[in-house]
């Protein structure tokens, strides 16, 4: 960027008045508007089991192994993205993944077979959204801000649920009175149009627009960029595999994949479809339950700043499973307030586990702190896979998604536990923001 452009951006951040709104405040909202454009994606997988099933007689444990696949993918794609970023910007990254995304979804509705589901659904949308994962909200939040990053974290984790809130009630009505495949379309088109907003309104690093990143009292240079993003990567993994507090939030962020992305996002519908509640209705709840996400999601960033993040993820967790065991009573065909009060609780609760997470990972391993979160995040997308597999196996064989609740309402009581025994590090300087962080 030249040093005209420099200055030009720097004024940008000034309004007539004099009052100045720090660039990184902007490129936070350009990354908000991405996730909520992106999100269309992780909408459609619950509402494609039924329509699948019916249109082509596939088993739902074959559809819940492609959306495994998706899971999976998506968490293990985030610690290669976070170093690609580092590597090559967050422009280049995140726009080749939205593509990516959109071809995937595309392809979808001339597929034939269900290897096809797994290799359009699973392989292409799964690598394109595990570059937009939260690894990608993670590393804007450490390169643009030194102050209010678990405030600015739970904001950027909340833009999912948002864009759940806008997708899914639109996508359902797609999938009831048109098809699943406009619905796929619709998918493809709105992470196409979300590339021109990356690619013209956000930027890699304050340094790019002249910028100290907010709060700093130092203008941070620009790294050099990082190469050998692969083999980094990998070196981070196994530096964190050999301490205690990497393998307890991986456990703990497995299970958090297992009880929402992989359990409620993909068999809720379905499950409440089997109780006579009408399609439509379900993915309402499942909307609602985004709204309220919103609001925890963004008061546990709040918390995360004031309070220890390991008793947070103790109470989330305890109530998460709490919550679950109840569920299987309130499931009905029609909608009544003991299931909009799971719906609110749950919403609240749904990823207000990211913020305290990614603190921890910040305190435990410093300026490696963005590629160790995208292996934990890795671990949470697998307990998501795990769960739809599980999950589509055991309707299969039970006619019932009972049993899966209640092992997962156990499981979240044995990630309160594993929260509470994670030992704190004294604080570790904040890292030079650009710098493998996330």
């Amino acid at each position: 960027m030249t040093q005209t452009s420099e200055a030009a951006a720097v004024e940008e951040t000034r309004s007539p008045g004099g009052f100045r709104i720090h660039r990184a405040w902007f490129v936070a909202a350009v990354t908000f508007v991405t996730i909520i454009g992106a999100a269309a994606f992780r909408s459609l997988p619950g509402l494609l089991i039924d329509p699948l099933h019916q249109d082509f007689g596939w088993s739902r444990g074959t559809i819940g192994a492609a959306v495994s696949v998706n899971l999976a993918l998506y968490g293990l794609t985030a610690p290669f993205a976070a170093a690609l970023m580092d590597r090559f910007g967050i422009r280049r990254v995140v726009a080749v993944a939205l593509t990516v995304i959109a071809v995937g979804s595309g392809l979808t509705v001339w597929m034939t077979a269900a290897w096809q589901l797994m290799l359009y659904w699973g392989l292409l949308v799964g690598l394109g959204s595990g570059s937009m994962a939260l690894a990608f909200a993670a590393t804007v939040t450490n390169r643009w801000f030194t102050e209010r990053r678990g405030l600015v974290t739970g904001i950027l984790t909340a833009a999912s649920a948002s864009g759940q809130l806008i997708f899914l009630p639109l996508l359902s009505w797609m999938v009831e009175k048109h098809d699943w495949r406009p619905a796929a379309i619709t998918v493809a088109l709105a992470a196409l149009a979300v590339v021109p907003f990356v690619w013209l309104l956000l930027r890699d690093h304050p340094a790019d627009v002249g910028l100290k990143p907010y709060g700093a009292t130092e203008f941070v240079p620009k790294p050099e960029p990082v190469p050998g993003a692969a083999r980094r990567a990998v070196t981070v993994l196994f530096k964190a595999a050999r301490t205690g507090p990497f393998w307890l939030l991986a456990g703990t962020f497995a299970i958090c994949g297992a009880s929402t992305n992989g359990l409620v996002q993909t068999h809720f519908v379905p499950a409440a479809h089997d109780h006579g509640m009408p399609v439509t209705a379900a993915a309402s709840l499942l909307a609602v339950i985004g709204v309220f996400d919103v609001v925890g999601t963004i008061a546990s960033g709040w918390f995360t700043d004031r309070f220890d993040p390991r008793r947070l993820l103790a109470v989330y967790y305890a109530l998460r499973g709490i919550s679950l065991l109840f569920l299987p009573m309130l499931l009905a065909p029609s909608v009544h307030p003991p299931m909009l009060f799971f719906i609110v609780f749950y919403g609240l609760d749904w990823v207000a586990t990211v913020p305290p997470t990614v603190a921890l990972c910040r305190e435990q391993y410093g300026e490696d702190s963005a590629i160790v979160f995208g292996w934990v995040l890795a671990s949470h997308q697998v307990g998501a896979a795990l769960i739809a597999f599980l999950g589509g196996v055991a309707r299969d064989v039970f006619g019932t998604y009972d049993m899966v609740w209640y092992a997962s309402g156990a499981l979240c009581a044995a990630a309160a536990l594993m929260a509470l025994v994670i030992r704190r590090r004294p604080a570790v300087p904040a890292p030079a923001p650009g710098l493998a962080t996330a």
